[in-house]
C-alpha cells in the first residue's frame, strides 16, 4: 500500500504562545469549577457550618499582653562606617536572639517554677484534662508554649509577650510572669558573676560573724572564769596587727609596787632623819627663832645686871623671860625627836602594809600567768576572725558598690486582665473556614482537572498521540439522530463536513480509496460517524460504500432501519458465499450502500484474518470512490488489527470526556504494531467541559447524545 503524505485542517498546537496557554489553562480550570459547582457550593456550605460549630464549641480564650522594652548594650567604638555597620548588624543579632530566648523552653522551665503552676489550681482548671490530677512539670512547660506568643514592634525596641488561656486574670499573671523572668534571666546573665560572688560573700560574712560572735564569747566566759579583767588595750604598734592588754591585777601590782617604792624611800628617809635627829625645816626654823631669842633676853639680862642689881624689877623680868625661852627650847626638842620616831615608824608599818598587799597580789598575778596564755590565745583568735569579717565586709561593699547594674530591658506596659475573649470570633473563624472550604474546592477542581486523563482537549490529539485531529463532533440529544444528521444547517452535520474535508487532504490525490474507523471501546459514535462520513461524500457524488466490519455487534443495520437477511452480509462474503452485489443494501436516504455485517460467525478473527477482506475491498474499489469500514474497538479483541491491514490507513475515534488517554494509548499502539497508517483522530461528543479549550460551533452545548438512553443508542457504536 503506498504511503500517503498525512495532511491537517487543525492548527499545530506548538504554535501556541506561552499567553495563550496560561489563558487556556485558566479558562480549563474555571470550566471545570463551573462543572463542579455543586460540589463547591457543598464544600463552601461544610465550610460555614464548620465555622458556626468551632465558634459554638470552643472554649472562649482571654489573651493579655506584656510589653518589653529592649535596649541594645553598646560599647564606645570609633564613629566609622565599618564599626556603623558591624554594629547593625550585632544590632539585629542581639534582638533576634533575645526574642528566640523569650519564646525558648528555658524561660518557660523558669515561668513553671516561678509560678509554681504545677500545684496551681486555677492552672490547672484552665488547661488540665482532670483539674483533681497535679500535672507534670513538662507538660506545663507545653501548655506554655503552646499559648504564648512573642510578638515584636516592627522598628521598635518593644516586643509584645501574649499569653491566652481561658481564664483573664490567669493569662494576665502568666504575661507578667513571664516578662518579669525575662528580665530576671537577664540580669542575672549581665551581672550573674558578680552577683555570685557578693551571694557567696554573704554567705561567709554570715560564717564569720557567727564564728567571732562565738569567738568573743569564748574569750569573755574564760576571762569571767579566771576572774580575768582587762582595763586596757592598745596596739604594739602602728604597723602590726596584733594588741596587748593589762589586766587590773597587772595593773595593780604595777600601782602597788610603785606605791611600795615610795614608802620604802619614805621609811629610810625618816630611819636616817631620826638617826641624825633632824628635824623638819620648819621645826629646824623655829628653833633657830627661840635661840636667836634667846641670845637676845640673855644679852639684855647681862646688861640690865650690869647696871642693875639682882632684885632689880626689869633684871628678874628679864630673867624670867630668859629661863621660858630655855625651857620653850627645850621642850621644842624633845617634840622634834617625838615627831621623828613617830615618822619613822609610820613609813615603816607603810612599807610593811605594801609589802603584804605586793606579795598577795604577786601570788595572784602569778596564778593568772597560766590562764593569761589560753587567754592570749583566745584574744587571737577575736582579733583574727575580727580582721577576716572586717576585709570580708569591706569587699562585699565594694562589689555592691561596682555591680549595682541597671538592667537594659524593662516592662514598659503589664499586663492586664482581658475585658472580653478574643476567640473564638465568629466573623474570623467564618472567613477562615471559608478561605480553608475555597482552597479545599480549588485542590478539588484542581485534582479533578490534573487526574481526569480523558480527552477534554482537541489539541492533546496531536500532543500526546502523535496524530491530528481530523474533526470535533458536538454532544447532542435529539430523540431522531438522523433527523439531525439530515439537516444540513444542524451542528452535528456541520461538524461532519469538517470531517469530510479534512479527510478529503489526507493525501495528495485527496481521500484515500478505503478507509477503517475504529475506536477504543463501543458507544464512542462511531457507527454515527461511519454514517455521517458516508453521507457526506454521496452529497458530493462520490460512489460510496460502507462496510460494516464489526462482526460481534450486528446493530448498525438497526440504527440505519434496514433488515438485512441472515445470509447477507460481510461474514456471508468473507465464507465465499455469492457476489459482493447481493449482499449490498442501497441506502437511498442517504445516498451510499452498506454491506451489514452480516450472521455473528463462531470465530469472527479467524475470517477477518484470511486475505479475503483484502480481495473484497480492491475489488470494490474498482466500483467505488470511497470506502469506509466500520470496525469493530481494538481493546480486548483483535478483529480490528486484522482488517486494519486490508485498508490503506485507519482513522480513530474518540469519545472527549469519558475514554482514558491511557487506554487510547495502548490500543494505537496496538494498531501501530500490525503497521497500521493511522491518519488521524476524530472527537466525539463534546459538550460544555471543552468550551475552555476553544472549541465549539456556536450553537450552544448542554446535549447529551447517549446520556438519557444508552442502551437505545448503542447501534452508535
Amino acid at each position: 500500500m503506498a504511503e500517503a503524505v498525512i495532511y491537517s485542517a487543525q492548527p499545530d498546537p506548538a504554535g501556541d504562545t506561552g499567553e495563550s496557554s496560561g489563558i487556556l489553562a485558566f479558562e480549563r480550570y474555571w470550566r471545570q469549577a463551573i462543572n463542579s459547582r455543586v460540589w463547591i457550593a457543598a464544600i463552601l456550605g461544610a465550610g460555614i457550618v464548620l465555622g458556626l460549630l468551632v465558634t459554638l464549641l470552643s472554649t472562649p480564650l482571654y489573651q493579655s499582653t506584656a510589653v518589653i522594652e529592649i535596649s541594645r548594650v553598646t560599647s564606645n567604638v570609633t564613629n566609622i562606617e565599618e564599626s556603623e555597620i558591624e554594629e547593625l548588624q550585632a544590632d539585629e543579632q542581639y534582638f533576634q536572639t533575645q526574642y528566640e530566648l523569650l519564646g525558648s523552653r528555658f524561660l518557660a522551665e523558669a515561668v513553671v517554677d516561678a509560678g509554681n503552676l504545677t500545684a496551681s489550681t486555677e492552672f490547672r482548671n484552665a488547661f488540665a484534662d482532670d483539674p483533681e490530677v497535679p500535672l507534670e512539670r513538662r507538660e506545663a512547660v507545653k501548655i506554655l508554649l503552646d499559648n504564648v506568643s512573642i510578638d515584636p514592634v516592627r522598628m521598635s525596641n518593644l516586643v509584645n509577650v501574649r499569653f491566652s488561656s481561658p481564664s483573664r486574670t490567669l493569662s494576665s499573671d502568666i504575661a507578667n510572669l513571664w516578662a518579669e523572668q525575662f528580665l530576671a534571666a537577664n540580669y542575672e546573665k549581665r551581672f550573674g558573676a558578680n552577683i555570685d560572688a557578693r551571694r557567696y560573700l554573704r554567705e561567709q560574712i554570715a560564717e564569720l560573724r557567727e564564728r567571732l560572735a562565738q569567738s568573743e564569747k569564748e574569750l569573755v566566759d574564760y576571762a569571767n572564769a579566771n576572774q580575768i579583767v582587762i582595763v586596757d588595750a592598745s596596739s604594739a604598734s602602728d604597723d602590726s596587727s596584733s594588741s596587748t592588754a593589762r589586766s587590773l591585777i597587772g595593773d595593780s601590782l604595777t600601782t602597788l609596787n610603785e606605791a611600795l617604792a615610795q614608802a620604802t624611800a619614805k621609811r629610810i628617809a625618816a630611819e636616817s632623819a631620826l638617826r641624825a635627829r633632824s628635824t623638819a625645816p620648819e621645826t629646824r626654823n623655829a628653833s633657830s627663832q627661840l635661840l636667836t631669842a634667846l641670845a637676845t633676853a640673855e644679852a639684855k639680862l647681862a646688861s640690865l645686871q650690869a647696871n642693875f642689881g639682882p632684885d632689880y624689877p626689869e633684871v628678874q623680868a628679864a630673867r624670867s623671860e630668859v629661863e621660858a625661852m630655855r625651857e620653850a627650847i627645850a621642850a621644842s626638842r624633845g617634840r622634834d625627836i617625838s615627831a621623828l620616831e613617830a615618822a619613822y615608824r609610820q613609813a615603816r608599818g607603810e612599807e610593811a602594809a605594801l609589802e603584804a598587799q605586793v606579795q598577795q597580789i604577786q601570788q595572784r598575778f602569778l596564778s593568772q600567768q597560766g590562764g593569761g596564755i589560753q587567754y592570749g590565745i583566745l584574744k587571737r583568735e577575736v582579733e583574727t576572725n575580727r580582721q577576716l569579717y572586717d576585709a570580708l565586709l569591706q569587699r562585699s561593699k565594694e562589689l555592691e558598690a561596682a555591680g549595682a547594674g541597671k538592667n537594659n530591658m524593662t516592662v514598659v506596659q503589664p499586663a492586664v486582665p482581658a475585658e472580653e475573649p478574643y476567640r473564638p470570633s465568629l466573623l474570623l473563624n467564618l472567613a477562615l473556614s471559608l478561605l480553608a472550604a475555597g482552597v479545599v474546592a480549588a485542590a478539588f477542581v484542581f485534582l479533578r482537572e490534573t487526574m481526569d486523563q480523558t480527552l477534554r482537549d482537541p489539541n492533546d490529539v496531536q500532543r500526546l498521540l502523535g496524530i491530528p485531529a481530523l474533526g470535533l463532533i458536538p454532544r447532542v440529544n435529539e430523540d431522531d439522530i438522523l433527523e439531525e444528521l439530515n439537516r444540513r444547517s444542524s451542528e452535528l452535520s456541520e461538524a461532519y463536513v469538517a470531517v469530510r474535508s479534512n479527510i478529503s487532504f489526507l493525501t495528495p490525490r485527496g481521500a484515500p480509496k478505503s478507509l477503517m474507523l475504529t475506536s477504543t471501546r463501543p458507544n464512542e459514535g462511531k457507527s454515527l460517524t461511519s454514517v455521517a462520513i458516508c453521507r457526506s461524500f454521496a452529497q458530493l457524488g462520490k460512489r460510496t460504500l460502507l462496510i460494516d466490519a464489526d462482526l460481534r455487534n450486528t446493530a448498525l443495520s438497526d440504527f440505519l432501519g434496514k433488515q438485512a437477511r441472515a445470509d447477507t452480509g460481510l461474514s456471508s462474503l468473507l465464507a465465499g458465499q455469492g457476489d459482493p452485489l447481493s449482499h449490498m443494501i442501497p441506502i437511498e436516504e442517504h445516498g451510499f450502500d452498506l454491506i451489514p455485517s452480516g450472521a455473528t460467525p463462531p470465530n469472527p478473527a479467524d475470517l477477518l484474518a484470511s486475505d479475503a477482506l483484502a480481495r473484497l475491498i480492491r475489488s470494490l474499489e474498482e466500483s467505488y470512490d470511497f470506502i469506509l469500514v466500520d470496525g469493530p474497538p481494538v481493546l480486548g479483541l483483535a478483529d480490528a488489527l486484522e482488517i486494519s491491514t486490508a485498508v490503506e490507513g485507519a482513522v480513530y475515534v474518540i469519545e472527549s470526556n469519558d475514554v482514558k488517554i491511557r487506554a487510547i494509548e495502548t490500543a494505537m499502539r496496538r494498531l501501530r504494531s500490525a503497521n497500521a497508517k493511522i491518519y488521524g483522530a476524530i472527537i466525539t461528543k463534546l459538550d460544555e467541559r471543552n468550551s475552555a479549550y476553544g472549541y465549539g460551533y456556536g450553537y450552544g452545548y448542554g446535549y447529551g447524545y447517549g446520556d438519557t438512553d444508552r442502551d437505545a443508542h448503542a447501534a452508535t457504536g
